[in-house]
């Protein structure tokens, strides 16, 4: 399915304010108060949102429930090979435990990492892969998932961790030209890359920096006897008495970051992974093949008879995705009822018509990126949807393609693993095992820099106009916005 298909172009067949607006807040409600008040799951919650959208499309906007159902089938569509992913994703993380490779990672990682600055370099260890590989999910899957055994092992609660991974993965990600998001936000602006990339720093530098020093205060909290000399030997003991521990364990990650610097396609490689590691697990772990193939389906169980390394190693497996594939699945087909109703589509044109500087224009995009990756469930959408419509407001301002790039992806991308219910999202949660409300405080990379991108706005910091192609002052932005005569001025420069 095209992305472009999925959007209407006719905005006569858009609903109108009044009935988008109602709509969306009844969904809103349906969802916040089931997840937050009631405390359950989001799926019921989601499907009976889809069923709210469907038949308010169906009496009022006289949709067919052909239009629906394709509605349906399009925001599925979108996920399918992510769904794939997250699933091999399960088989991955039991393979890998039994093979020895996690095992093995948590050994060397208890070694040389310490407990004051272990959240300081997981921010940046996540960082480097995620560059080199241009995939916060890969990075997440591999070196996260080995930090996660980690710091367990040194006492660090396990949502600390996973916010300085996801903070890391997805920082690297946004600044990877190997990206695919790093490439759909220029695509999507009529901007260039590396123009893109280089506008990012200026909101998402001050975020990363803002993190590291925020990671190293906390890690002070574990320099005494939390994760203390003791119980880390005894876990560093354990694994070695009960798994070979050495290079070739270290071989299915090493497969899966070539494969990913070399642009490999994910599926196969991580096919190839997965078989890697079951022969590693056949040869120095002793593991049938019978053994194996019930591990990677329901997951592994870790027998050595200390509970701390047994709750670090028993996880994984396919049975252990579907959860959250099922809540792929109710979420897409909930945010692919709402695009083909254009019911989002129509809040974010009304406000389109009332901008007029650019804090107010910033703002109101970053915060449509993240309406959309809560009510459409795809990081893609929460740049393709906005991206579109204010990309006029952006021309007719006088903006460089490189602010509406940047901003798509400052929200866009940064927010959707802090939604359980996006693909990221529900990704993340898949594989670190931990819930994204628990992560989303930690996750400081992600939740501040589309506040800082907004602060620097305010201030005429980093602001890029057509008509100069660099930045400007403070000043200079505010005299550039004073009047309806100014912006037409910018908008005929450009």
């Amino acid at each position: 399915m095209s992305k472009e298909n999925a959007i209407p172009e006719n905005t006569n067949e858009i609903p109108s304010l009044m009935l988008s607006v109602i709509v969306f807040l009844l969904c809103a409600f349906t969802i916040g108060f089931s997840v937050m008040k009631l405390g359950i799951s989001p799926h019921v919650p989601m499907l009976i949102s889809a069923a709210i959208c469907g038949f308010v499309g169906i009496i009022f906007l006289k949709k067919k429930w052909s239009d629906i159902q394709d509605g349906i089938v399009q925001g599925i569509n979108l996920a399918l090979i992510p769904i794939l992913i997250l699933m091999l994703i399960g088989l991955v993380v039991a393979s890998w435990i039994a093979s020895g490779t996690v095992p093995a990672l948590i050994y060397y990682g208890l070694d040389v990492l310490s407990p004051r600055y272990f959240l300081l370099a997981t921010l940046v260890v996540c960082s480097v892969t995620a560059l080199a590989t241009g995939s916060s999910w890969t990075t997440a899957g591999t070196v996260g998932l080995a930090l996660m055994g980690v710091g367990k092992a040194l006492g660090i609660p396990a949502e600390m961790i996973a916010g300085a991974v996801v903070s890391g993965a997805y920082f690297g990600d946004k600044m990877s030209p190997l990206s695919d998001t790093t490439n759909l936000a220029p695509a999507i602006a009529g901007g260039e890359l590396f123009d893109h990339i280089r506008a990012m720093l200026w909101s998402t530098l001050p975020a990363f920096v803002i993190a590291a020093i925020a990671y190293t205060i906390m890690g002070f909290r574990f320099s005494g006897d939390i994760g203390s000399a003791g119980s880390i030997a005894l876990i560093s003991t354990t694994i070695k008495a009960h798994y070979y521990v050495g290079f070739m364990t270290l071989l299915p990650p090493i497969l899966v970051i070539y494969s990913a610097i070399k642009k490999y396609p994910a599926i196969p490689s991580l096919i190839g992974a997965v078989i890697l590691a079951g022969i590693i697990a056949a040869v120095f772990q002793d593991i049938t093949l019978k053994g194996f193939l019930d591990t990677i389906q329901h997951g592994y169980i870790s027998k050595t008879g200390s509970a701390s390394v047994d709750q670090l190693l028993s996880r994984g497996g396919l049975e252990s995705m579907m959860y959250t594939v099922s809540l792929i699945i109710c979420a897409l087909s909930f945010g692919g009822i709402m695009e083909k109703c254009g019911f989002l589509e129509s809040i974010l044109i009304s406000l389109g018509k009332i901008l007029e500087k650019p804090a107010s224009l910033i703002g109101t995009t970053l915060l449509s990126s993240y309406l959309c990756n809560m009510f459409l469930g795809d990081q893609f959408l929460g740049i393709i949807v906005p991206g579109r419509t204010f990309k006029p407001a952006y021309d007719k301002m006088g903006l460089a393609p490189r602010m509406l790039s940047r901003t798509l992806e400052d929200s866009g991308t940064l927010t959707s693993p802090l939604i359980p219910w996006t693909a990221c999202g529900a990704y993340m949660v898949g594989v670190l095992g931990v819930n994204a409300f628990a992560f989303v405080p930690y996750a400081i990379v992600n939740w501040l820099t589309p506040i800082v991108a907004f602060v620097i706005t305010l201030m005429g910091i980093g602001v890029f106009w057509k008509k100069e192609d660099g930045t400007i002052t403070s000043k200079k932005a505010e005299a550039a916005v004073v009047s309806e005569e100014n912006l037409m001025e910018y908008g005929r420069d450009s």
